[in-house]
């Protein structure tokens, strides 16, 4: 049921990604005005119909100029940045959209008076780290708190949901591939959470439930490895592809391959990822910087997995699991 307008307007860019649309549907049903700041709106009509008729409101914005950016955010109460890229392509950079991109919003809503700002980040934001991605998340943290220190980041694990990039790529390969790969012996740890957990800890948060300037960690119940992530997708898909043990060196090499393609499947700067554990800190449990300290009771990959893997059985839906 929908709350009745709460008479604020809240600006979130990127909302029509894997976690905006979750972000925008619960925005939309705690009685936020939602515009959506996006580089191509047109494509992002599919939200409309999450609120009420105009509630939604997709607008264009690009990170990468800066005027589009203060026009988006002209009359917001607070400001979402979701924006972020898995691999690069073009002018869409690390460093342009997830550095430059995320200073340019907090920017335009620091001189607009907007002390109400999210940003989702990731678990392994390092500037010291050797990938860039992980390199360019820690710079855009740094620049939306220092034009704006009650900015709240958020830093999720992997997320997963029916969207996801993650169990539906390896559930995609299970279906074509008579083996999985394990990179560096898939020992990595993750901490995956859902997406609906992460759109929840957000919107928690602009409604005022986080602590001003802090950064929270989102992962779910359960910690898993990378190998042990692949058992799961084996046994949602209903298969039994070999798990094959892949050492990094050979993995970046793959890689300088596959990341030619239109959609990459893998790039070298994932492999390095690979190489540190994702999962949320002692520190941040000790503090409450997590999930439960913004009020989520996160779900479980049993009770989530099932909902959407299907797709990649045999026989889809039809295809049963017996235990």
């Amino acid at each position: 049921m929908m709350a009745p307008f709460n008479g604020k307007l809240v600006t979130v860019f990127g909302g029509s990604g894997f976690v905006g649309r979750y972000v925008v549907r619960l925005l939309a049903k705690r009685g936020w005005r939602v515009r959506v700041a996006v580089r191509r709106p047109d494509l992002a009509g599919h939200l409309q119909p999450d609120g009420a008729v105009g509630q939604i409101q997709p607008i264009q914005a690009n990170l990468r100029y800066p005027e589009s950016v203060t026009r988006a955010i002209a009359g917001a109460d607070a400001v979402i940045n979701l924006v972020g890229i898995l691999y690069e392509t073009g002018k869409q950079g690390f460093d342009a959209v997830q550095a430059d991109g995320a200073a340019t919003v907090a920017k335009a809503a620091a001189a607009a008076g907007i002390s109400n700002f999210v940003q989702i980040s990731a678990i392994g934001a390092d500037a010291g780290s050797d990938s860039d991605y992980a390199r360019s998340k820690a710079a855009g943290e740094a620049a939306v708190l220092a034009a704006i220190p009650s900015a709240v980041i958020v830093r999720p694990s992997i997320v997963f949901g029916q969207e996801d990039d993650f169990f539906n790529r390896f559930g995609a390969m299970a279906r074509l591939s008579p083996v999985l790969p394990l990179i560096g012996g898939g020992k990595t740890r993750f901490q995956p959470v859902y997406v609906g957990d992460v759109a929840e800890a957000i919107v928690n948060a602009v409604d005022g439930k986080a602590t001003p300037g802090a950064t929270y960690e989102l992962g779910g119940p359960e910690v898993k490895s990378f190998k042990e992530c692949m058992e799961l997708v084996n046994a949602e898909t209903l298969r039994s592809r070999f798990l094959v043990p892949l050492p990094v060196g050979l993995a970046k090499l793959q890689a300088m391959f596959l990341q030619l393609l239109p959609k990459p499947m893998l790039t070298v700067d994932q492999v390095k990822l690979l190489g540190a554990d994702n999962v949320v800190s002692e520190a941040a449990k000790a503090e409450r910087r997590t999930l439960e300290g913004l009020g989520v009771a996160p779900h479980t990959l049993s009770a989530i997995l099932p909902t959407y893997m299907w797709r990649f059985r045999t026989h889809g839906q039809f295809d049963r699991k017996l235990a």
